[in-house]
């Protein structure tokens, strides 16, 4: 019985072992379906993910180009590349729609905007398509990048510029939510009032990869502001006690004036009023001294906030008005590099003449309706402007040396004479007039290293007896349009779904 009983288990146990490798095996066969399925799918979201991040740098890539092209200092600017006229309008209608093109391969750039890659977005902006287009080639489908150096660029296929309004925007500052009105940008607030500062503008990208990803990517963008000082005075001019300020008037040009008396850019008066010459000095004696550069019978000429009338001329203290940090030969000078850096310029290094003026003015398309920036890294020489029917300026001037003026020469806008802080003259004659702003500062001294002052030296306006010219007018109307335009900020940035 013993026997039979134990040949009955060892039958009963026979096979357990294969039905065990055989779940070891199922077991194993489900985990590496489970690593293969997993790798697989971990490959597709990395895939996924890199055509994600390829295409969203494409089209950052692509606003980033318009962006920087914008600026008129760029070499690869529109204005130097042959752009359409309607990039470089300013202010820039609603309804012009001007589009960077980057064609693949294959892409006709004829058919890339009606058929290839239509643009969709606009119509659901701004309800409509738009009235006015213009084409350009992007940087990496024109030479040499794409010839001799068979550069492959970002896989964008256009980019648009174009004007907003609150309609397009679906913003509301003022009551009117469905104003078509351009927007523009005082530096923290939208306007409808093309005088608050530059205009807004929209930026919008599309990435297309060879895979079919597309991302649709937009700025709102606007010229962030440049730091400037305050203008208080017609005239303003630096020192400090022991540096004395100098101002000598033309003694035999009774046309000749400076007039705080605030006019618009049409030459009517506002009513405002301003020091006529404004002393940054909290001296005295720089107001008397001033004040006898200044012939007795010309006076009335030099009217203001006080309007002395026939009594004395409107010459000012202003320094407990001016901000204390820009009165120190330091931060006035840098205030003067950061415009340098900073500021849509033209930038000329070293001395210039009316010639060189003119040429750089005129290159940059100055005019009244399109102010220019203009700095001379160096002395500035005008005289025979008028002389060579060179016109009126208009804009922002900065010069680091000396500034001879000439009388037959208007210039609408700010100037700065920052670094030696001299004006003078050379020309006799002459029946122009300065209309904006003049700020003179002496920050560096005469030596050769033209080192930095340690007090802000006395600054030197000094014409001859004889010059011409109808002297400085005060004007908040361009001195607004003179100000110089950053680079251009980011005010929103986002993704539009497709």
């Amino acid at each position: 019985m013993r026997a039979s009983g134990q040949i009955q288990t060892k039958r009963n146990e026979e096979g357990i072992a294969l039905l065990i490798s055989i779940f070891i095996l199922l077991l194993i066969s489900v985990v590496a379906i489970a690593l293969i399925v997993s790798s697989g799918t971990e490959s597709s979201l990395a895939g996924n993910y890199r055509s994600a991040t390829g295409v969203y740098y494409a089209a950052l890539a692509g606003l980033e180009e318009a962006r920087g092209r914008l600026l008129k200092n760029n070499a690869n600017s529109f204005k130097n590349t042959g752009a359409p006229a309607n990039f470089l309008l300013s202010p820039l209608p609603i309804g012009y729609a001007n589009y960077v093109l980057n064609p693949g391969p294959n892409d006709d750039p004829a058919t890339m905007l009606t058929t290839t890659y239509p643009d969709g977005e606009y119509p659901s902006e701004f309800g409509v398509a738009p009235t006015n287009t213009s084409t350009t080639l992007s940087i990496w489908a024109s030479n040499p990048l794409k010839t001799s150096l068979n550069f492959p660029g970002p896989l964008y296929k256009w980019v648009r510029i174009n004007a907003v309004s609150e309609k397009s925007l679906k913003i509301d500052f003022d009551g009117n939510p469905n104003s078509t009105t351009p927007l523009y940008y005082d530096g923290a607030l939208f306007s409808n009032n093309a005088s608050a500062g530059p205009q807004v503008l929209e930026i919008t990208s599309l990435a297309v990869l060879p895979n079919g990803s597309q991302k649709l990517l937009q700025y709102v963008i606007a010229p962030g502001p440049v730091a400037l000082p305050p203008f208080l005075a017609t005239l303003t001019l630096s020192g400090s006690p022991g540096n004395q300020v100098a101002f000598l008037a033309p003694s035999s040009n009774s046309s000749y004036s400076v007039k705080g008396n605030d006019y618009d850019c049409s030459g009517n008066s506002t009513g405002q009023k301003y020091p006529a010459i404004g002393l940054l000095t909290n001296s005295n004696s720089d107001i008397v001294h001033v004040k006898n550069g200044i012939p007795s019978a010309y006076w009335p000429n030099y009217t203001g906030v006080n309007n002395p009338g026939p009594y004395a001329p409107d010459v000012e203290d202003i320094s407990s008005s001016f901000p204390l940090n820009l009165q120190s030969p330091g931060n006035l000078d840098a205030l003067a590099q950061s415009i340098t850096q900073n500021s849509e310029n033209v930038v000329i290094t070293g001395n210039a003449d009316a010639s060189g003026l003119h040429t750089a003015t005129t290159t940059a398309g100055m005019s009244s309706s399109n102010p220019v920036t203009v700095v001379i890294n160096g002395n500035l020489d005008v005289s025979d402007w008028g002389s060579h029917g060179y016109g009126q300026g208009y804009g922002f001037l900065l010069v680091t040396g000396n500034f001879t003026y000439d009388p037959d020469t208007t210039w609408n806008g700010i100037i700065l004479v920052i670094g030696q802080g001299i004006i003078t003259n050379t020309q006799n004659g002459g029946n122009e007039q300065l209309n904006g702003a003049v700020f003179v500062a002496k920050t560096r001294g005469l030596g050769p290293n033209f080192d930095l002052l340690s007090s802000l030296g006395g600054a030197s306006v000094q014409f001859l007896s004889t010059m011409g010219g109808n002297g400085m007018r005060y004007s908040s109307c361009w001195i607004q349009k003179a100000q110089p335009k950053g680079k251009y900020k980011i005010l929103s940035f986002h993704e539009i779904s497709q």
